[in-house]
């Protein structure tokens, strides 16, 4: 029993960031119609910077742990969404009236050149930090095995709750919002009724982009390293994760992520580690076939 619950609490952190790089992956897809598959290594670049951030904040002296992370997030959003702006203009808006293979390799065209980048700039090597937030609470003890929950994995949750709440609000209740449904409907008769069409694109990758920094800034303190390469993995596992809950919508998103995190956790708690990535797609091969839609999405109806 102890060691399922402890299980549990890791697959839903593991879950949660996820969930968060998966938000991204489909408020792109809602308002275009198209994948970025840049957005992992989007991911990626968050976490160097958050390093690179956390580094300089420790030879300044800056010790307190709550206004060391509040600066390095509101660092790296400022940064990673230029980084996601700059995508939508170089790898989407030139190609957005071409057939939708070109935007595709456009952006993996742009993920691979931001994964060579980051290797070029920052080296091949992992980049570590100080431990942050060590320890937590000792939920209980069962048969030997004692629960933990650790202050980063509390600050993971917490952080992506208030983050979906506040999306679902921007989506479904902002005038932004209503920009962005009536971009995915018709951009054309999005325009001709005043709104700028491009802006709104173009916002939407900035804010995707600003969800993957949040999830490279937590993923950064939780685990104390990163490297070029985590970005491609992360980005597979949050796409996943976006089309088994169904790509376009955000509760989707966040579902999709927590189920595959869960997947990951049990499997190699209690089966072989090396064949967890293996579930997790046999789970989405299920869940396509018997609902191609995903989870929670609908099926799309083409008006003739």
């Amino acid at each position: 029993m102890g060691q399922f619950i402890q299980q549990l609490i890791n697959g839903l952190t593991l879950g949660a960031v996820y969930g968060l790089i998966a938000l991204g992956y489909t408020m792109v897809y809602g308002i275009i119609g198209m994948i970025n598959f840049a957005h992992g290594d989007i991911y990626m670049v968050a976490a160097i910077i958050a390093v690179t951030v956390l580094t300089l904040l420790g030879a300044l002296g800056i010790s307190a742990v709550p206004l060391a992370i509040l600066i390095t997030l509101a660092v790296v959003i400022f940064f990673t969404a230029i980084y996601g702006w700059s995508v939508e203009r170089v790898a989407y808006r030139p190609l957005r009236k071409a057939s939708r293979l070109a935007p595709l390799i456009s952006a993996i065209g742009m993920s691979i050149f931001l994964q060579n980048m980051v290797q070029l700039t920052q080296g091949a090597r992992v980049k570590p930090i100080h431990a942050m937030m060590p320890g937590g609470f000792e939920l209980f003890t069962h048969d030997g095995f004692s629960v933990h929950l650790a202050y980063t994995q509390i600050m993971i949750i917490s952080v992506t709750i208030i983050l979906l709440a506040v999306f679902s609000y921007l989506i479904t209740r902002t005038s932004f919002g209503r920009q962005q449904r009536a971009c995915e409907q018709d951009q054309t008769m999005t325009a001709l009724l005043g709104i700028n069409v491009d802006r709104t694109i173009s916002y939407t990758f900035m804010l995707g982009a600003a969800l993957a920094a949040v999830a490279g800034v937590m993923v950064t303190v939780y685990y104390g390293v990163v490297d070029f390469s985590i970005g491609f993995v992360a980005g597979i596992k949050a796409f996943t994760a976006a089309v088994l809950g169904g790509i376009g919508s955000l509760p989707g998103a966040m579902l999709g992520g927590l189920i595959i995190g869960m997947i990951e956790s049990f499997w190699s708690a209690y089966l072989s580690p090396e064949y967890k990535d293996v579930a997790t797609f046999g789970i989405l091969i299920l869940v396509l076939m018997f609902r191609p839609s995903g989870l929670l999405g609908r099926p799309e109806v083409e008006k003739v």
